[in-house]
């Protein structure tokens, strides 16, 4: 990695890692602190706001890992033994008594004096109700020993956690029927660019309809944040100024397009006058011209406003960004080595990330690159990385972010 004011091949262009280690520094130094209690039902992507420490042992006494039966094992020495009692999940068990077995249902207590469970399948009921053993037994087998999950003051789930179903259902198991949560990320979305229109309406010469705001609205929703609809933002530096000033009361405003050079970028413009502009041209394809800043010390994430960009500038950067402002820890996708099914003969100076899929174990990319084809991405199943200054033949190991790990 090269130090943060050095770009080496790149120039002037931010190193993926540096721009992000940057908006993560920024991140935790404004933090979420606000937080909720909510029924255990309502929490499913928020971000636990406290450790979930054990207050019971889990499970709280033996139980029996199957359907079969419970004895001691030093009572067994080849002869079959009588049922002295049944013992379904539920029920308190009386002791077992010397020289008896119990016929025991999954999940239930194993009496005490019993230290073995024995699987119906090695058994035989015997005319006389008597059981036979057919199979070596041994002391412990087939009980899930009490606190083998957890115990007493243990720490379940650190503050941070993401929480999802099995989260949920192991907070359930401890009883718990709350839980305090970070309140959500109020984040503002608005999109730049006089081109732009509405789905629904008609184009006029020179108009796109507008995908990057539904785009992020809708992944903004799944990542558990409070989204504000700020609309499209023509090109004007007095009205953009006028619409950022109003939405000072959220925790971001999430802008795409009006980054690049050029004399519209009044974003930028903005920006620079009347707050700071922090990272600016990244060493990543797509996606170069993000920005961060603040206007009026309410932070700006400004993506590009190509559809393919801003999709893997808004994965790999800004939704980090956003988890850590909620105390996430771990907020970087996973990713894994393959082989590569494609030749790439050209070197760039940027780190790339091409739209593509898995197929017999490796990766292809869809035909069509261009940052501004969504299509590409409704295609792929994730994001093949291609590091900077770096060609690829057929086999070459590339690694692979799948879009399950970061559309949520």
């Amino acid at each position: 990695m090269n130090p943060a004011g050095k770009a080496g091949k790149t120039g002037s262009l931010l190193p993926v890692e540096v721009a992000l280690a940057r908006l993560l520094e920024m991140a935790e130094a404004a933090p979420i602190r606000e937080r909720e209690r909510l029924p255990l039902a309502q929490v499913e992507g928020r971000v636990l706001a406290d450790d979930l420490i054990s207050s019971l042992d889990l499970p709280p006494w033996p139980n029996s890992a199957m359907d079969g039966y419970a004895l001691r094992t030093a009572d067994w020495v080849g002869e079959p033994l009588v049922v002295s009692q049944r013992i379904f999940a539920g029920q308190a068990p009386q002791p077992l008594q010397p020289g008896t077995c119990a016929r025991i249902f999954t999940g239930a207590p194993v009496p005490a004096g019993a230290d073995c469970v024995e699987m119906q399948e090695n058994a035989e009921v015997l005319a006389d109700e008597r059981v036979r053993f057919t199979e070596a037994m041994s002391p412990g087998q087939n009980i899930r020993p009490r606190g083998q999950e957890t115990t007493v003051g243990e720490l379940v789930l650190s503050a941070g956690t993401r929480l999802g179903p099995i989260e949920q259902g192991l907070a359930a198991s401890l009883g718990c029927a709350e839980l305090e949560v970070v309140r959500k990320v109020r984040v503002a979305v608005l999109s730049t660019g006089d081109e732009l229109v509405e789905p629904g309406q008609a184009l006029g010469p020179g108009q796109i309809y507008n995908s990057n705001r539904v785009l992020l609205c809708s992944w903004l929703q799944r990542l558990g944040c409070e989204v504000i609809d700020a609309g499209i933002l023509v090109d004007d530096l007095e009205i953009t100024r006028q619409r950022l000033g109003e939405l000072a009361d959220v925790d971001l405003i999430l802008s795409t397009g009006g980054v690049s050079v050029g004399e519209a970028d009044f974003l930028g413009i903005a920006l620079r006058e009347e707050g700071e502009l922090t990272l600016w041209k990244l060493a990543i394809k797509p996606g170069k011209p993000l920005t961060f800043g603040h206007f009026r010390g309410v932070p700006v994430i400004g993506l590009p406003g190509n559809p393919a960009s801003t999709l893997v500038t808004f994965a790999l950067l800004a939704r980090p960004y956003l988890l850590r402002r909620q105390g996430v820890a771990d907020v970087e996708p996973l990713k894994f080595q393959v082989p590569a099914g494609f030749v790439w003969p050209k070197a760039g100076n940027r780190r790339e990330y091409l739209r593509g899929r898995l197929e017999n174990g490796r990766a292809i990319i869809y035909r069509n690159q261009s940052s501004g084809v969504l299509r590409s991405a409704a295609w792929a199943e994730g994001l093949v990385e291609v590091l900077e200054d770096r060609t690829l033949v057929e086999g070459d190991w590339v690694n692979f972010i799948p879009l399950s790990e970061v559309l949520a």
